[in-house]
């Protein structure tokens, strides 16, 4: 049994490493949770534009070597309706941490099995738990995701016109599980220069996107402001080398 289990993680680690080679596109399902009673509306416009972050990545690949395949081919999945939100992790420490995987393997288990989804089948998987917005200020973006591993979760309050920032979260949260670091200080802010889409521009700031291991766009010493569009999604240097599009 040991033997088995031993062989079982070698293989997994040696499939995860095997992602950031880059010889093949990474498969990915971005699977759109629904708890209570989030618009068709914005279910449409956050399917609708899958296409259009795929193609920006694939864009943001060929900066580093032009005429590179596509990185990534996504699948949408939902919306799966679910009662449960997905589990918050309860602490600090080696039992908190296993407690909180179990709960989330528990947690993903369920949704996917409502979807008929076959969890082998991806390189990675990014859970978009969403609800209605409570308020009509800006709605609410929050993440986490296995450093490395294969599986994120977004929370978020969706509405059609959140549907390219709830992306650039999951885009955030996919890129942790390939092994990206953030790029923001305890307080939020960019971290100069590895949180910068283009650190070498000429005047440094306003930078023209927003780095995707980072938060927000820099405009100006102190005030940076979040991505409005797909459009300004980038990959800088410092997170394409921990992925492997540069060495």
């Amino acid at each position: 049994m040991l033997a088995g289990v031993l062989l079982w993680a070698w293989r997994d680690v040696r499939s995860r490493r095997e992602r950031t080679t880059w010889e093949r596109p990474l498969a990915v399902v971005l699977v759109l949770v629904r708890e209570g009673p989030v618009g068709d509306g914005a279910v449409a416009a956050f399917r609708a534009r899958v296409s259009a972050l795929e193609e920006r990545l694939t864009e943001e690949r060929r900066r580093y070597l032009p005429g590179a395949m596509h990185p990534f081919w996504f699948t949408f999945v939902g919306p799966v309706d679910v009662e449960v939100s997905p589990p918050t992790t309860s602490g600090d420490g080696f039992v908190a941490a296993a407690e909180h995987a179990w709960a989330m393997w528990r947690w993903t288990a369920r949704v996917d099995r409502r979807a008929h989804l076959d969890s082998r089948a991806y390189d990675s998987r990014i859970y978009v738990a969403a609800r209605p917005p409570a308020s009509e200020e800006r709605e609410m973006v929050e993440g986490e995701s296995e450093e490395g591993g294969r599986l994120g979760v977004v929370e978020v309050e969706l509405d059609d016109s959140m549907a390219d920032f709830a992306l650039f979260v999951a885009t955030h949260e996919l890129f942790h599980t390939l092994g990206a670091t953030d790029k923001y200080d305890a307080s939020g802010q960019t971290l100069i220069p590895d949180g910068l889409a283009e650190p070498d521009r000429v005047p440094r700031l306003p930078q023209a996107f927003a780095e995707v291991m980072a938060r927000n766009r820099p405009v100006e010493p102190g005030v940076e402001v979040p991505p409005e569009s797909l459009d300004e999604l980038s990959v800088g240097p410092a997170t394409a080398r921990e992925v492997g599009w540069i060495r």
